[in-house]
């Protein structure tokens, strides 16, 4: 049976990110996979409304599913995405961070988290392998946070990044088209999905360009591509915070006088207080 590869983009009809999802789905096609692709713009999308549904449903082990499932055309989406073997994203670049409608999207995947619907036996387990193309008209500089928060949106749904490229300098609908070589680096980025997919999945790994980029939190051990924290990034940044004292999760911070309860994986229902200040001795 072909593999499944979904190009999913938030830009503009027929314009770069398009252009360039295009072409490294052409490249998986002639791999032999079955392509599709959507543009988010044809599809009624609704801002996630911090209910907390999807959460509390996980934390009773059951599968809530999202509060917007029947308002919008999330739902939809989801269905297919999460049956493919390989999605390839792509999304514009206007000041730092990727669109606010590809975040809108990708927000909003909490409600289908891969691994507990796999652990609850809703779906099936799945080695998703996953690709990214950040399109700006600006320099790296002034895209520098664009793949760092897409890579960031694909963790619930535990994709496996296996390339990611960044287009710069191409602010004019399909300027893309003036340079081969940026053409040329998504047909390849569509080759390296390809392999991954023939690769088994416990041997994937990154096979972008070597060095690339920064991650979200410094570069990968191996020196490639993106990082996911380290127990010592944790550590330094828990500094002001002590362990929890219970297993509910509560955290306490002498320094600042806060305190905050949460019951794990409960958006709701979390508490903060903040211990009395001493008054200072009257004279």
């Amino acid at each position: 049976m072909a593999f499944q590869v979904m190009g999913v983009t938030a830009g503009r009809k027929d314009s770069n990110c398009e252009i360039l999802l295009k072409e490294a789905l052409l490249a998986c096609r002639e791999q032999g996979a079955e392509v599709r692709m959507i543009n988010l713009k044809d599809y009624e999308l609704l801002d996630c409304n911090g209910c907390t549904a999807c959460t509390m449903g996980m934390s009773m082990g059951k599968d809530t599913g999202c509060s917007l499932a029947d308002k919008d055309d999330k739902q939809k989406i989801m269905d297919v995405m999460l049956e493919q073997d390989a999605v390839i994203f792509s999304a514009p670049t206007y000041d730092l961070m990727p669109s606010s409608l590809f975040l809108k999207f990708m927000h909003r995947n909490l409600a289908y988290e891969s691994a507990f619907l796999t652990k609850i036996g809703a779906i099936a387990p799945w080695d998703r392998v996953g690709a990214l193309i950040a399109v700006g008209g600006s320099t790296r500089s002034w895209q520098s946070m664009a793949l760092e928060c897409m890579q960031a949106t694909t963790f619930t749904n535990s994709f496996k990044i296996v390339d990611m490229y960044m287009a710069t300098q191409v602010p004019a609908p399909a300027q893309v088209l003036l340079y081969e070589e940026k053409v040329a680096r998504a047909r390849e980025m569509g080759l390296n999905v390809m392999k991954a997919l023939n690769t088994p999945p416990a041997e994937r790994k990154w096979l972008g360009d070597p060095d690339y980029g920064w991650g979200p939190l410094g570069r990968s051990p191996s020196g490639r591509g993106y990082s996911t924290p380290s127990s010592a990034w944790c550590a330094a940044r828990a500094a002001p915070w002590n362990r929890p004292k219970t297993g509910a999760g509560n955290l306490s911070s002498p320094r600042t006088g806060w305190s905050v309860t949460a019951p794990p994986r409960r958006a709701a229902g979390f508490t903060a207080t903040r211990s009395p200040r001493p008054r200072a001795a009257s004279s």
